[in-house]
């Protein structure tokens, strides 16, 4: 398979889709990450919880939602449970494994920014603003960030702090009582990184098919780090292809429907 057989979004979503797990119990965000999710309960992890923050529980969709409101999440959940309840109980109380965030933003210790950019009290753009992303960033057992790899997005110093990533590096989390891992992998169109286990700087893990180092030097807003050893990433499987791009196809003829 050639690197002209999938698009650089098809890649960052199967790589996203393979770090998920058979008995992960996923906090699920519109978008690439709910593309990615789902991919992983029609392959390789059927067993998947997934809970979207309308109070959607093991909800299996068969066409991706517009919002956290879809009727679709709410149809195929075994239960639909009060917000409130989804934060205190579910996500406050540890019982989820892997939140999955975007960002507009990111720097090097992997904090987010969906709130401005530029100045907050003159942005030069107001973005959708933090939603359960916060708590979802400090709750769950651990964070997976989707993100497309641009020097606009991939930044020295975040605008502003909406998530809590790890802070200045090193143990900031723990020493703000913190007690969950955090960002632990970001996968773009370019690379997959997860931050160091010491200093929780990013460094690329993992380098997509025909994509070069110099290709994501000069991608990213700082000068960044390659771990010692870098995998070539997978490229897709034809399954993994054809049932994510099935999923596409049937998502765009529902929402066509409805318009």
């Amino acid at each position: 398979m050639t690197r002209t057989d999938y698009s650089p979004t098809e890649m960052m979503t199967v790589a996203a889709a393979r770090a998920l797990r058979h008995d992960d119990v996923c906090f699920v965000g519109i978008g690439a990450p709910s593309a990615a999710c789902n991919l992983a309960r029609l392959t390789l992890a059927p067993g998947i919880t997934l809970l979207y923050e309308s109070g959607t529980i093991a909800t299996k969709p068969d066409v991706l939602p517009l919002s956290i409101g879809d009727g679709e999440l709410c149809e195929t959940a075994i239960a639909t449970v009060p917000v409130a309840e989804m934060f205190n109980y579910w996500l406050q109380g540890g019982r989820i494994t892997v939140g999955f965030l975007g960002a507009a933003q990111i720097d090097r210790f992997c904090n987010i920014n969906t709130t401005v950019i530029g100045p907050y009290a003159s942005p030069k753009v107001r973005l959708p603003g933090s939603g359960g992303a916060p708590e979802i960033a400090n709750s769950c057992g651990q964070i997976f960030i989707m993100a497309r790899h641009g020097s606009k997005v991939f930044v020295p110093t975040v605008d502003f702090v909406t998530s809590f990533g790890h802070g200045d590096g090193g143990d900031h989390r723990s020493r703000l009582g913190l007690r969950t891992e955090g960002p632990s992998l970001v996968v773009t169109d370019l690379c997959l990184m997860k931050p160091d286990p010491e200093t929780k700087e990013l460094a690329v893990v993992s380098i997509h098919e025909g994509v070069t180092r110099t290709d994501i030097e000069e991608h990213t807003g700082w000068t960044i780090r390659f771990a010692d050893e870098v995998d070539d990433t997978p490229p897709p499987t034809s399954t993994e292809l054809d049932v994510l791009r099935d999923l596409h196809a049937r998502t765009a003829r529902a929402h066509e429907a409805t318009l």
